[in-house]
């Protein structure tokens, strides 16, 4: 099983035929994304997203419309990279026990739990050889459909542009006077990632990580 036949052969599919194999993974990459940042959030002191019941695997929680649905058909329908956001878990740094150094673990969580996804989706890929070949074939394309969403989230959210995972990171790791300056970015973040995104740049940012994620993982486990 050639992990790179198999991505293209995914990619030769029929906007249709992608969109029926990646929703799921699509699905599944948003919500444990979310979801881990709520779980971290509230291992380190903040409990705004249990009061709320946002800590949750259930995806309808965590479905935005916009975000989760119409943006990444279209980006599926007009080809370059990947892109769709969820909801996004509330998260009250200020309660955290130690706002401004846990704040790195909580943004963390998300891409972190994306790369799990990630593996888990490759690991899952060898039992598709036990499969029918009318079975083996659809699972082995969502399997990459799995590795390759979730890798490309993973690198998204960890560009260092708040507010995405990656600018919370930066926030935190620098010293307080620069963090102030920088957490300001935050109010024209959405508009730089849109920016970056019709004008391709985002693609020739991220796409270099991803490959570097797709063939390690490739590596390691085909």
């Amino acid at each position: 099983m050639d992990f790179f036949n198999l991505l293209s052969a995914l990619q030769s599919l029929t906007t249709v035929q992608r969109i029926a194999v990646t929703a799921i993974p699509m699905i599944l990459a948003i919500t444990v994304h979310e979801a881990a940042h709520g779980y971290a959030a509230r291992h380190f002191g903040d409990m705004t997203a249990h009061h709320l019941g946002r800590i949750s695997l259930n995806p309808i929680r965590h479905i935005d419309l916009v975000g989760t649905v119409i943006v990444p058909s279209i980006t599926m329908l007009v080809g370059g990279i990947f892109f769709g956001w969820a909801k996004p878990v509330p998260v009250n740094f200020m309660k955290l026990r130690h706002p401004k150094r846990d704040m790195l673990w909580v943004a963390a969580a998300g891409p972190g739990a994306n790369l799990a996804m990630a593996i888990l989706w490759a690991i899952a890929m060898q039992f598709a050889r036990f499969l029918p070949e009318y079975a083996a074939v659809p699972f082995a394309l969502m399997g990459v459909a799995g590795i390759l969403t979730n890798t490309i989230l993973m690198v998204l959210n960890l560009l260092p542009l708040p507010p995405l995972d990656g600018g919370r990171i930066a926030v935190s790791l620098l010293p307080n006077n620069l963090a102030i300056k920088y957490a300001q970015i935050e109010r024209y973040g959405f508009i730089i990632l849109i920016l970056l995104l019709v004008t391709h740049i985002l693609d020739k940012i991220m796409w270099p990580f991803v490959m570097f994620t797709l063939q390690s993982i490739s590596a390691v486990f085909f």
